[in-house]
């Protein structure tokens, strides 16, 4: 379940936006969850999500969701640019490309499923706008990639991705 915990960032801003209409799935590509939250709420890193997910299914909140966390970096979708501005940032546990890339574990899905879920009913967010990295940064970003489950997404009406081949 959700655990509130003192792992705040100060890596936020103001929305410009108004609420959020847009969910973004990234994975933390560091060796462990630690490293990754470190980093999440390290003011020099200048980066941050708004939900970390260990890989036993642990929610981290990070930033509040009124406000502007900063995990998009440069990209696009529907013609907007400050996707930061509407958008949700989750962050996955996952070593990411390379050897150690690892399926996302059943507890960190369900985790992520229930999250998910209660984010899309509380600000009405449609299936086509819970997207990866990778979709608003396609050739910069390839996260969470290839053993993310999309489908699962797909058939429980939560996405409708993957849309890259």
């Amino acid at each position: 379940g959700m655990s509130k915990t003192a792992f705040s960032s100060p890596n936020h801003g103001e929305r410009c936006l108004g609420p959020p209409d847009m969910i973004i799935i990234h994975y933390t590509g560091m060796e462990t969850s630690a490293a990754a939250r470190m980093r999440l709420c390290d003011p020099a890193a200048e980066v941050s999500a708004h939900y970390l997910i260990d890989v036993d299914g642990t929610i981290d909140q990070l930033v509040d969701e009124a406000r502007r966390a900063w995990h998009a970096g440069v990209s696009e979708w529907d013609g907007e640019t400050d996707i930061n501005s509407r958008s949700i940032g989750i962050e996955l546990v996952n070593k990411g490309a390379g050897p150690d890339y690892h399926p996302f574990p059943a507890a960190q899905m369900a985790a992520l499923i229930d999250l998910i879920t209660d984010i899309v009913a509380r600000h009405d967010i449609a299936p086509k706008d819970v997207v990866g990295h990778e979709d608003i940064a396609p050739g910069r970003k390839i996260d969470p990639g290839p053993k993310f489950d999309w489908e699962r997404l797909r058939r429980l009406g939560l996405a409708t991705g993957p849309r890259l081949p």
